[in-house]
C-alpha cells in the first residue's frame, strides 16, 4: 500500500521526537517519585536547560535531521557554529540532569556510559559521511568547532 506524503511526514516527526518522549516520560516518573530537595532541583534545572538546548539544536538542524547518517546539508549556524553535535551533547546533559535528580548513582553511571559511547560512535559515522560529501568545507568547519 503506497504511503501518502502527509503520512510519511507524520512518521518522520514521530521518529524525530521519540527520544524526547522517552526523556519526558523519565522526567515524569522521577518527578512523581523523588522528594523535592536540593539535588532534585539542581538535577531538574540541568535537565531543563539541556532539554531546551537539545530541542533548539533539533530545530536548527531542520530538514537535515535524519535517524541514519546522511549528508543533506552542512548546517554551520546557531549551536552548530560552536559544536558539531549539539543534539547529542545537550540530549546527554538533559539525561544526566534527570539521573542526578533521581539520585541513583548506578543509573547515572550506566546512562552516562551507555549514552555517550553510543553517541560518540554515531558522531564518528556522521563525520565520515559529511567529510565524504562536503570535503574541504566540512574539514574547515570541523577545525573551527568543538567536537
Amino acid at each position: 500500500m503506497p504511503v501518502d506524503e502527509k503520512s510519511a511526514q507524520r512518521g518522520r516527526i514521530a521518529i524525530k521526537f521519540i527520544d524526547a518522549g522517552y526523556f519526558l516520560a523519565i522526567v515524569v516518573v522521577v518527578a512523581w517519585r523523588v522528594p523535592v530537595g536540593p539535588r532534585f532541583v539542581i538535577g531538574m534545572t540541568i535537565a531543563a536547560i539541556g532539554f531546551v538546548l537539545w530541542m533548539v539544536a533539533r530545530q536548527q538542524l531542520g530538514k537535515s535531521f535524519t535517524v541514519s547518517a546522511q549528508a543533506k546539508a552542512l548546517v554551520t549556524t546557531g549551536l552548530y557554529s560552536k559544536t558539531r553535535n549539539p543534539i547529542y551533547f545537550f540530549g546527554g546533559v538533559a539525561f544526566v540532569g534527570v539521573f542526578i535528580a533521581w539520585g541513583n548513582i548506578y543509573a547515572l553511571v550506566s546512562v552516562v556510559t551507555w549514552y555517550f559511547n553510543i553517541q560518540i560512535l554515531r558522531a564518528r559515522k556522521e563525520s565520515t559521511v559529511l567529510e565524504q560529501a562536503f570535503g574541504d568545507e566540512y574539514r574547515r568547519y570541523k577545525a573551527s568547532t568543538w567536537f
